[in-house]
């Protein structure tokens, strides 16, 4: 019972990751200290699709399906598994990238349009 209360408390961390992955420049309009870590998101999220980074909610929501005697996420990951096929079809994995592509860079290029004027000092 634990066991399947840590799994899906990881998958519900995994979900808000890429809420926060997806929304979070926006959020950085309202709470501006926040681009920080949206940007730290956003570099370990391109480095686990570009570079292939281990990511540890995967690892312990595997962790935690062995435990409670469930089969392992597929290698292909948290995405493929959950995403992939349900959200959107298998074959608009390369839109759907774009898209959130896209989706980043307008939330930092308005994060940076709506930063406050400085005062010059004189």
């Amino acid at each position: 019972m634990v066991y399947r209360v840590v799994e899906a408390a990881t998958v519900a961390a995994h979900l808000a990751f890429i809420g926060y992955l997806v929304v979070g420049g926006f959020l950085a309009w309202r709470w501006r200290r926040t681009i920080a870590l949206h940007v730290a998101v956003v570099a370990w999220g391109v480095g686990s699709v570009l570079v292939g980074y281990e990511c540890p909610l995967t690892d312990l929501e595997n962790w935690a399906r062995r435990m409670s005697g469930q089969p392992e996420l597929p290698s292909t990951g948290f995405i493929s598994h959950y995403l992939t096929g349900v959200l959107y079809p298998v074959d608009a994995v390369t839109l759907v990238r774009l898209l959130v592509v896209a989706v980043v860079l307008a939330s930092w290029i308005g994060y940076f349009r709506r930063r406050p004027a400085r005062v010059l000092a004189r």
